[in-house]
């Protein structure tokens, strides 16, 4: 049913798009031991890649190409636990990256869970518009809740004549897409497009270096915060006070001021950008989340992260910013659309929920 790296309404067909998908996660000098994983994974060999993975994860733990290899493994040795453990471990480091959300997806409507299937496929069009397959499987997955609700719709009135005219569209739909598949015992099969076509990539270069953008008092909507300044260089931290102007110049001051201590590895800063009741995503304590973040900004040797203000809601003491957010470090780059909810704490504001897409 759903399309792309994992036909696993049932599991045929995963290898040809799976392939697709780990050539558009490759780094530029993938190593040794990754390489013999994704060439025993091509032939078959299943147990044997995951070894490798393995083996390759233990120096690269984060690697999202390792990783992203793994899930596709582990999905075609149908365990799925681990696997939606794997993909879900992906989205939450690198939440720029849409397919993890779609092979999540994919998994979750495996198991009959179509909400959980219909979020996924979501945020994956929220981090790429452009991403046709995902676009593809969300339709499934809606006519798969309508074929439930008009299902249900008969058994509490048998003579709906209406509802029984719609799920039988709906059959007709699915009969339709197994025609297409004839002669295929598991159907349908996914339909792999070629890596050159799909974006973001992740690529491992080194970060331009650029000179941070002095602050304006009412930035517009094309206007970029926080320009990386050097590592080293004085940055004014979140925690200031935020410049006069009205409540949208603080607001915009307060993701700048954030950005610019994301890029300066100012992770005092940084923290101090959230609010005490901050919703920590995946349901993690505070302290925890906070150590990993920690991690994460130390771990790279540059960082430079940009801001490109797209739209800024504010009123009641509360203000929504969404942005398109441009991160490049010694390891990794990548774009993504990012929104903030941020609250009034005194003079300042602080950030209470953080989402990747619109």
């Amino acid at each position: 049913m759903l399309h792309r790296f994992l036909s696993h309404l049932p599991l045929a067909r995963l290898l040809a798009a799976a392939l697709a998908s780990v050539a558009m996660l490759a780094w530029a000098t993938p190593a040794d031991d990754l390489r013999e994983a994704q060439k025993l994974y091509g032939q078959g060999k299943l147990q044997p890649a995951l070894d490798k993975v393995d083996g390759f994860l233990k120096t690269q733990p984060r690697d999202p190409q390792g990783r992203f290899l793994k899930g596709l493994i582990l999905t075609e040795q149908k365990r799925v636990p681990e696997a939606v453990q794997m993909f879900t471990g992906l989205t939450e480091d690198y939440p720029e990256l849409p397919e993890p959300y779609n092979n999540l997806a994919v998994l979750y409507a495996s198991q009959g869970n179509f909400d959980k299937a219909k979020s996924a496929l979501e945020l994956a069009i929220h981090t790429h518009p452009s991403y046709a397959t995902a676009h593809e499987n969300l339709g499934d997955v809606y006519a798969q809740l309508a074929s439930r609700a008009y299902d249900r719709a008969l058994q509490l009135d048998k003579s709906n004549t209406s509802a029984q005219v719609k799920l039988a569209l709906v059959k007709d739909l699915f009969n339709a897409q197994k025609v297409a598949a004839a002669g295929r015992t598991e159907a349908p099969a996914a339909r792999p497009e070629p890596a050159a076509k799909v974006e973001p990539k992740i690529e491992a270069r080194k970060p331009e270096r650029q000179e941070p953008a002095a602050p304006k008092a009412e930035p517009s909507a094309k206007t970029e915060l926080a320009r990386a300044a050097p590592p080293n260089a004085a940055v004014k931290p979140a925690a200031e006070p935020q410049p006069s102007g009205g409540d949208k110049a603080q607001v915009l001051a307060a993701v700048e001021n954030w950005a610019r201590a994301w890029s300066a590895k100012d992770v005092r800063g940084y923290l101090a950008a959230y609010a005490p009741d901050f919703e920590v995503p995946s349901g993690a304590s505070r302290g925890a989340w906070e150590k990993q973040r920690a991690d994460r900004i130390e771990a790279p040797k540059s960082i430079d992260v940009s801001v490109k203000i797209l739209s800024t809601n504010v009123g009641n003491g509360e203000a929504t910013v969404t942005f398109r957010q441009s991160y490049r470090s010694d390891t990794l780059k990548s774009n993504n659309t990012k929104t903030l909810k941020l609250v009034r704490s005194g003079d300042r504001w602080l950030i209470k929920q953080e989402r990747a897409g619109g």
